[in-house]
């Protein structure tokens, strides 16, 4: 039987400290960084091409949802739940999940924390890996994206080793798999050694103070 509210229009948990003080996750704290430097150019590409870019964007973004939740539930061991789609976006986003699965093949994975939500205590902020554990042996934080890969990823990354850390998990590579959403779109893995570089996590930290002086302002 289908759930009584679709995935679409769940709100996502809240992030709380031992205390019960809710926190700002880190996808929320990296809105506060600029965007237009690469998106308006793509808007503008899509206009020039007779394209609906918000529709498009909307439509990409179904897909890539429901192949990065298929690709989580395998991790898992759970089933996808696919009420919440139609079968074209089922179909499409089956045929990047499957590009997923043949490069989990060529690789041995042995998850630790699979979609887990962690607090940091010190920095007052929450966020969600999509995978931690060994990889080919190797310690490793790894995040699934179905778009384009942009620097401020690696930034996200730089605050989940954050929470690794304060959590004891040590971290000696990052990957970030770009799953491409169709045939137009490569599966790209963009690899780096070691733990988060600390120019990445002074980033995300910069973004977390200005995430809370704004709040703080909003408030005044």
């Amino acid at each position: 039987m289908p759930p009584k509210y679709s995935q679409r229009v769940r709100s996502k948990p809240d992030y709380q400290l031992s205390d019960g003080t809710k926190v700002p996750g880190v996808t929320t704290i990296l809105r506060v960084l600029d965007k237009s430097t690469f998106l308006v150019p793509w808007a503008v590409k899509m206009t020039k091409e007779g394209v609906d870019a918000a529709r498009y964007r909307d439509e990409k973004a179904m897909i890539g949802t429901l192949a990065h939740a298929m690709s989580l539930s395998t991790l898992k061991g759970e089933p996808p739940d696919h009420y919440d789609y139609s079968q074209r976006e089922v179909d499409l986003a089956t045929n990047a999940f499957g590009k997923f699965v043949a490069w989990t093949k060529a690789h041995t994975l042995e998850p630790t924390l699979v979609e887990q939500g962690l607090v940091s205590e010190v920095h007052r902020f929450g966020g969600t890996p999509d995978y931690y554990g060994l990889i080919d042996g190797i310690p490793t934080l790894m995040d699934l994206k179905t778009g384009n890969l942009y620097p401020e990823h690696w930034y996200q990354m730089g605050a989940y080793c954050i929470l690794l850390e304060e959590s004891g998990h040590r971290v000696e590579q990052r990957i970030l798999l770009n799953i491409g959403r169709d045939e137009t779109e490569n599966f790209v893995e963009a690899k780096r050694s070691g733990p988060a570089l600390e120019d990445e996590k002074e980033i995300f930290l910069a973004c977390l103070a200005i995430y809370n002086a704004k709040k703080r302002l909003k408030q005044e």
